[in-house]
């Protein structure tokens, strides 16, 4: 009833897990995923078919002390029972990965590997939703974002027949150590819980997640002096928002919760985009 793809990133900061299913609110059920501190390693999983919700918890603790990927699938499967009924994927801090689909799951059902990703899905339209979503995730950029590759992934599944039953939920959580939102750990973690089209809303969200909450390059921001002070006082007007520039920026950028994205003296050309056309690109 679902497909999933678990990964790293390439500079091995960054591990996610990208998931849908006709089944409500997967992103409730299926991902988990801890970044690497220390001593303590990271990794992600996604568990699925009849979800063994242990499996997230015990996952994770295995693999921070250092279990491999094909080992934490292992251990776990092997204490379970009902394993024959559970599908899982798993990515370790090296980049190791190991999917299982037990014998007992609805077809099509089936996984893929490779370095850094596991991808797996069951009650699936066929064995080219794995494929193709393992064709797309290679055809990636591997400097790009974590989110955007998984969501890319999670697209061509999902064009491919996806779930054979139909559409329901899709969820995107990626994790990387103080990158998230007030330094937290959790960079991206966006569910669609019930929706006709709930990949293609998975997206719509990621491009309103990144408007918000991320960054450009220090090299791209431009200062704020002559005729681009001029415009932005101009444009803040407009909307209500009068004074010294940089405080009206502040107080229009917190109303638009735009504050990731402002940098004293300097205005980021997203935040300048979306002050010219309301969308920032959207």
């Amino acid at each position: 009833m679902t497909f999933s793809i678990v990964a790293r990133s390439a500079d091995g900061r960054h591990f996610g897990v990208a998931v849908a299913s006709k089944f409500l609110a997967v992103g409730a059920m299926v991902p988990a995923a801890a970044v690497s501190r220390g001593e303590r390693r990271g990794g992600a999983l996604a568990t699925q078919a009849l979800a063994n919700l242990s499996y997230k918890a015990d996952g994770l603790r295995l693999l921070a002390e250092g279990t491999t990927a094909k080992e934490t699938v292992q251990r776990l499967t092997s204490a379970d029972e009902m394993a024959a009924h559970r599908q899982l994927g798993v990515v370790d801090a090296d980049g190791q990965a190991a999917t299982f689909t037990g014998p007992e799951c609805l077809p099509w059902a089936g996984g893929a590997i490779g370095y850094g990703y596991a991808i797996q899905g069951n009650i699936l339209a066929g064995s080219r939703v794995v494929a193709l979503m393992e064709e797309a995730w290679l055809a990636s950029d591997p400097r790009g974002p974590l989110s955007h590759r998984l969501l890319a992934a999670l697209a061509a599944g999902d064009a491919a027949g996806g779930d054979s039953r139909g559409k329901q939920s899709a969820a995107l959580l990626v994790v990387a150590p103080g990158e998230g939102y007030d330094g937290s750990d959790v960079l991206v973690d966006l569910r669609v819980d019930d929706h006709d089209e709930p990949v293609a809303q998975l997206g719509r969200l990621l491009a309103l997640h990144d408007l918000l909450f991320g960054r450009s390059a220090p090299e791209m921001l431009l200062a704020l002096e002559g005729e681009l002070v001029a415009e932005v006082s101009r444009l803040l007007s407009q909307r209500g928002f009068v004074g010294e520039v940089g405080q009206a920026l502040a107080a229009w950028g917190g109303r638009e919760n735009l504050e990731m994205r402002l940098v004293e003296g300097k205005i980021d050309p997203v935040v300048l985009d979306y002050l010219r056309t309301g969308s920032g690109g959207l």
